[in-house]
């Protein structure tokens, strides 16, 4: 029977060394690679056909060699984009080369027969969408707050003027810059005084700003759910843009209904894993205290004290739901 956990990341990923040091003390199979590394240390032959129900041949990197039918589970975690293989090609030939390689090997590792994905990549780009995740919050009965999406200065000055605070986040993280390193803008309280025409040239993410106590990073691996109340020494409105090493930390638990519309949120996008984030109100112990704000369907949680736990975790449903039919 299949055994092997199949683990795509980068080479420095340190949460990936912790699962993989973890299935080593199991004795289970384990192969990492990272599929932007297509060339001579990663070379692979796979053939489908009408004797087959799946694709099936080998997969080499510099150190291990792996058959595609002893692939039991496959942790997806933070591969190396693509298009960093092929940087140093001309354009027209990088994106192609880089496409190619995306839709060739990766079209193979994401749909490998009668394997379980922790997460499947196309689940996490499908569960990315913070409007998305806004309005299945709400289909599950959790709390969210008000919500506008929109470019025009209009609406977003309206909407201002129905809420004390109004606060503005990002959809997505800054891309990589000239010099290769990615950037962050926080959360942050905006002034509709300074509301202008610029407003109109992309898409603005405005909330209502909770009137929170601390917040909550609930991380959900399989069934297992970790949860840590989180409140910065500073006060700040963005937990993340100061030194995590300060963040007090606590144990918090997370309400029943909480707790169930976490795993139907899950189940009703085909994840395994996601990392939560919550502002409570008031002592948290009621489920009107816990405000979703969103879910990173790959988040990081290597910084989190209750890691070694998480990491069992992860070790227990890719070694046992998947990687245990050994």
């Amino acid at each position: 029977m299949a055994s092997t956990v199949l683990v795509v990341t980068a080479l420095e990923d340190v949460t990936a060394d912790w699962v993989i040091d973890a299935l080593n003390e199991r004795e289970v199979p384990v192969a990492r690679l990272d599929p932007a590394d297509i060339g001579p240390g990663l070379t692979f032959g796979f053939r489908i056909g009408a004797d087959s129900p799946g694709w099936g041949g080998r997969l080499r990197t510099v150190s291990r060699e792996v058959e595609l039918g002893e692939v039991a589970a496959v942790y997806y975690r933070r591969p190396t984009p693509y298009a960093a293989r092929f940087e140093h090609l001309p354009q027209q030939q990088r994106e192609f080369a880089a496409t190619e390689a995306r839709h060739g090997l990766g079209g193979v590792l994401n749909h490998l027969h009668g394997a379980m994905y922790v997460n499947h990549p196309s689940a996490v780009a499908h569960a990315d969408f913070k409007p998305l995740q806004l309005q299945r919050f709400i289909e599950l009965g959790l709390t969210i707050p008000p919500t506008l999406v929109t470019n025009d200065v209009e609406a977003a000055r309206k909407f201002a003027a129905e809420h004390e605070r109004v606060i503005c986040k990002t959809f997505r993280g800054l891309p990589p810059g000239g010099d290769g390193y990615t950037g962050a803008i926080w959360a942050q309280r905006v002034d509709p005084d300074t509301f202008d025409a610029a407003l109109a040239v992309t898409a603005h993410l405005f909330q209502a700003e909770v009137p929170k106590t601390a917040d909550a990073r609930v991380t959900v691996v399989g069934r297992r759910v970790f949860a840590q109340q989180l409140a910065a020494p500073d006060g700040a409105l963005d937990w993340r843009r100061g030194d995590w090493d300060e963040l007090v930390h606590a144990p918090i638990t997370v309400p029943s209904p909480v707790e169930a519309a976490l795993h139907s949120y899950l189940a009703s996008f085909g994840l395994l894993f996601g990392c939560f984030d919550f502002a409570l109100t008031g002592d948290g112990d009621a489920p009107a205290h816990w405000t979703a704000i969103e879910c990173n369907p790959n988040g990081q949680w290597g910084w989190l004290p209750d890691a070694p736990a998480i990491t069992t975790a992860f070790a227990d449903i890719l070694s046992t739901e998947g990687g245990g039919r050994r």
